[in-house]
């Protein structure tokens, strides 16, 4: 019983997200993380902290 109940699951999310991206305007999903991904190494490198030297020491 519980391997119908999580395959009905499964297809109906399967489904479900076929007719959305088939249907809608789904924005590309690696894009968007190569986006992101990008934007927050440049963040880091603006606000990264200078080396210490062996004066600071």
């Amino acid at each position: 019983m519980g391997i119908i109940r999580s395959s009905f699951t499964f297809l109906t999310g399967t489904v479900c997200g076929i007719y959305i991206a088939q249907n809608y305007n789904v924005p590309n999903i690696k894009t968007l993380g190569r986006c992101a991904a990008s934007t927050a190494k440049q963040l880091e490198e603006k606000y990264r902290k200078p080396p210490k030297t062996k004066d600071d020491v």
